[in-house]
């Protein structure tokens, strides 16, 4: 009787783990990282006020901002109608912040006329990265786009005549003007813009579920929007179109409007 006791017990607890669901995580919750996400196909997901897209195999990302808060919570509605959550603990990091007094204005802001084309610009920037396509290129592991010397790291910022400008969002990759670009990773072109202001010719790839890489400053682009392009495809050349100092590629990664670290995601930069 006791043994029957204990096996129905057994059965219980077994059916009840069941009918709660699978969720697992791959990746390090920290501030401009990627988490791939694994769940029962079907599972409903919230996050950060949106509804997270869920592959037809159970897979979806979410990422953190650059200031993201020390805490981020998720919810699940799996297939049986049970819940459950999940609590990131979200790794803060430290950014270079740079103070810089005594420019000129022309130097801190851009000139009254060109304010309606860099909003042009910045809508059609925001329109490439609303795409939530089902695609799971994200999934997979990043390659470099390009080679050269990393000059600019995620996260910095100025701080010109007392006024925080934009930190920077990507990782740059100082090279000669004319070396290849190479997709980090499968998706389809989104945008490809011959001159925006800040950025000159800007390339936008989409590698599915909200994740696009972004490459600034371009002097070629060899696809077209809509093109598909496999991993390690040529995609165009480095340059210093835009607002650049020096040749070189800005690559960038957003989920949505939360930037991601590049360098979280592709493995050791050759030579460093």
């Amino acid at each position: 009787m006791r043994f029957i006791a204990i096996a129905l017990w057994f059965l219980i607890a077994f059916t009840g783990a069941a009918l709660a669901g699978d969720l697992s995580f791959r990746g390090e919750a920290i501030q401009g990282g990627l988490v791939i996400g694994q769940t029962d196909p079907g599972t409903k997901i919230s996050y950060a006020g949106r509804t997270v897209r869920v592959s037809p195999s159970g897979v979806f990302v979410i990422g953190f901002h650059r200031d993201e808060s020390p805490e981020m919570s998720l919810t699940a509605v799996f297939p049986d109608g049970s819940a459950a959550s999940h609590v990131f603990t979200v790794r803060q990091r430290d950014y270079d912040i740079q103070r810089i007094d005594g420019l000129p204005p022309s130097k801190v802001s851009p000139p009254p006329e060109v304010i309606a084309r860099i909003q042009e610009d910045a809508r059609q920037v925001r329109e490439a990265r609303a795409i939530d396509s089902e695609a799971t290129f994200f999934a997979g592991d990043f390659i470099w786009p390009a080679t050269g010397r990393i000059s600019g790291v995620y996260g910095s910022q100025r701080v010109l005549n007392g006024e925080p400008r934009q930190p920077h969002y990507g990782v740059d990759i100082a090279a000669p003007i004319g070396t290849t670009v190479i997709a980090p990773a499968a998706g389809t072109v989104t945008l490809a813009h011959p001159d925006m202001y800040f950025s000159g010719a800007t390339l936008m790839i989409d590698h599915g579920h909200g994740v696009q890489s972004a490459f600034l400053h371009m002097s070629r682009i060899d696809v077209t929007p809509g093109q598909f392009v496999q991993q390690g495809d040529p995609i165009g050349a480095i340059g210093e179109s835009g607002r650049a100092t020096g040749p070189h590629l800005d690559w960038r990664i957003n989920w949505f409007e939360k930037r991601i670290d590049p360098q979280l995601l592709a493995p050791p930069f050759p030579g460093n």
